[in-house]
């Protein structure tokens, strides 16, 4: 498939950078697998160059990795992978909220309230698209209020590598739940002015890889997790 069209406005590498990511995304190229350069180029109707460089992006996003003399592998997602992107992302979340705390006003609050609330909706009608929406969106209210631009890309970075690897259309509808009174409480802790505490929530319930951990088993690994829930 050829890039072109209104997105040749935008530097090459950064068309094939989002090419390819959306091919992983949509499970066209998938893990475990090596790609082959030549015919990607080919395909493409690009020189090696734009390619490579985005390539060098995804390896250091963490979705290939270049093995000189054996090609581009797609990496799978290991449950130590989860491990340490849970570690990071609640450590780096954390830091973010107490950094812009003083930021968050009534209309943010009210906010992440609204959009908390959209959740439950939506895992009650069995929405999955709306409920990762509303999901990505209610951490956006504080992230995007951090003036790190390293650490909220870090944080982006991390979350396309758990959600969109390829995304996964599936409920466990008790997590989504469970995931939707830790926002809650996180919010219960910032209202009351325990600022401290919401940025604890992140890191040692909201995102910690042990509390979450037989979520995450059922929810990337169903065929050894005993029975997690059918795609749907």
């Amino acid at each position: 498939m050829a890039i072109n069209g209104v997105l040749q406005l935008r530097p090459l590498r950064e068309q094939v950078y989002e090419y390819l990511r959306d091919a992983i995304n949509r499970g066209q190229l998938h893990a475990g697998s090596y790609l082959d350069q030549k015919e990607l180029s080919e395909s493409l109707g690009i020189s090696k160059t734009p390619l490579r460089d985005a390539l060098i992006q995804l390896e250091t996003e963490g979705f290939v990795s270049i093995l000189p003399r054996r090609g581009v592998l797609v990496n799978e997602l290991s449950l130590e992978d989860i491990r340490h992107i849970y570690e990071i992302v609640g450590a780096l979340e954390g830091v973010a909220l107490v950094s812009v705390a003083n930021l968050l006003g009534v209309r943010q609050l009210q906010g992440m309230r609204s959009l908390n609330r959209e959740m439950v909706v939506a895992v009650e009608a069995g929405d999955f698209d709306t409920y990762y929406s509303r999901n990505v969106a209610f951490h956006d209210v504080f992230l995007r209020l951090s003036d790190n631009a390293s650490l909220v890309r870090t944080v982006e970075n991390l979350k396309h590598r758990l959600y969109d690897f390829p995304r996964r259309v599936r409920f466990i509808s008790e997590w989504e739940m469970a995931s939707t009174a830790e926002h809650a409480a996180f919010l219960d802790l910032l209202e009351s002015g325990d600022v401290r505490g919401a940025a604890d929530n992140l890191r040692d319930v909201h995102w910690s890889f042990e509390v979450q951990e037989p979520f995450i088993l059922r929810y990337y690994f169903p065929d050894s997790a005993n029975g997690g829930e059918q795609d749907r």
